[in-house]
């Protein structure tokens, strides 16, 4: 007869590694059974441990949902691409994002609205809250193309900056679906770039 995962002995982990352990667990529990369904029982049997070493670290449901989603976008990074013209790499960018983050956004639509009636939030607030400080990947494009001569730094304004993932994000609430890639190169060449292009 064979075993399954959560009857394997538990092995004594310690710090990060124990936290690793958690947040993967925790991520896996909320990318199966949504939001509504992640209990603190079944968090601590997937990682082989107890409630009480969860509770210590994310006394509350939306605590540890948080921090599950934030190790989760972590572990989906996306490479910025340096193709070497502003046009390409937000394309190849969009296509990335596309290939590694969409289920993300459409698990975070479908499966956690009982994550955003119980603190009130919004998938904007959520997403301040779960992304990496610094320069968005857009950003680092678009300054790099300032750089080349490529566009006008007087047309990058914060809502054309994040217009191209508005687009995107926009897309895939909709449809519930990775987006096209006839779709991403009309939101850049349709969209953006006449946008910010010099006259």
């Amino acid at each position: 007869m064979s075993l399954n995962r959560y009857s394997q002995p538990a092995r004594r982990r310690r710090g990060p590694a124990l936290e690793q352990a958690l947040l993967d667990a925790a991520w896996e529990e909320l990318v199966d059974k949504g939001y509504d369904g992640l209990t603190f029982e079944a968090v601590a049997d997937r990682a082989q441990t107890s409630r009480a070493v969860i509770y210590r670290r994310w006394p509350s449901k939306p605590e540890l949902a948080r921090a599950a989603l934030k190790h989760g976008f972590a572990k989906e990074r996306v490479a910025i691409p340096d193709t070497g013209n502003v046009r390409d790499d937000l394309v190849e960018l969009m296509r990335r994002a596309n290939a590694s983050r969409a289920r993300i956004g459409i698990m975070v639509a479908m499966r956690l609205g009982g994550f955003f009636a119980e603190t009130g939030s919004s998938i904007s607030d959520l997403r301040r809250s779960v992304l990496a400080p610094g320069a968005t990947a857009v950003e680092t494009i678009l300054d790099r193309a300032v750089q080349r001569g490529e566009i006008d730094p007087a047309r990058l304004t914060p809502r054309v900056v994040s217009l191209p993932f508005d687009l995107y994000r926009n897309e895939l609430l909709m449809t519930f679906r990775p987006l096209p890639d006839e779709v991403i190169t009309a939101i850049i060449d349709e969209v953006f770039m006449p946008l910010v292009t010099r006259p």
